[in-house]
């Protein structure tokens, strides 16, 4: 939730970059809501659905037409600033215009990983959110095993800073 959170926040912020985490939660929760509001929808009635013959064609109701509209700019920001993490101009959102393969290939793009490293668009998000504590649900792990009487302490993780050494005798 934080993440998309995040993403409402930055709601016209086109420049930066973002981590793949950031634009599939994003995602997630919007296509949640959107099915959400869909079901209210066709339970008050707003919402249509049209048989025709062999298909069904769905036309989105008062609250999830109300709902595109309101994430639309900041769907378009997250998505250019996933691709400014693969070093990759804003501009290559508009191969989604091309039939079918155009929004294949705006899929690949948000598959594949950020460059690592700062770019010409900022620095790494990832190393952002490591240089500032542990990962998301991550814990500090300490290398090697927990000193014993007659070893010698194996490696430390740098910036870890856990128990003490244990007096050898």
């Amino acid at each position: 939730m934080q993440w998309y959170l995040k993403v409402l926040k930055q709601y016209a912020d086109f420049s930066g970059r973002a981590r793949r985490t950031e634009f599939w939660m994003f995602t997630l929760f919007s296509i949640l809501a959107s099915i959400v509001l869909g079901l209210v929808d066709a339970l008050i009635g707003t919402a249509s659905i049209v048989s025709t013959g062999s298909s069904f064609v769905y036309s989105p109701g008062l609250l999830g037409g109300l709902y595109g509209l309101a994430v639309l700019i900041p769907t378009l920001a997250v998505t250019v600033r996933r691709l400014h993490d693969q070093d990759k101009s804003g501009w290559f959102i508009l191969l989604g215009l091309i039939p079918i393969v155009g929004g294949i290939i705006v899929l690949v793009f948000m598959c594949l990983e950020g460059t690592r490293g700062a770019n010409r668009f900022g620095p790494d998000p990832k190393q952002d959110a490591m240089a500032g504590g542990y990962p998301q649900g991550g814990y500090p792990q300490q290398q090697g095993y927990p000193q014993q009487q007659g070893y010698q302490q194996g490696p430390q993780q740098q910036g870890y800073q856990g128990q003490p050494p244990m007096p050898q005798a």
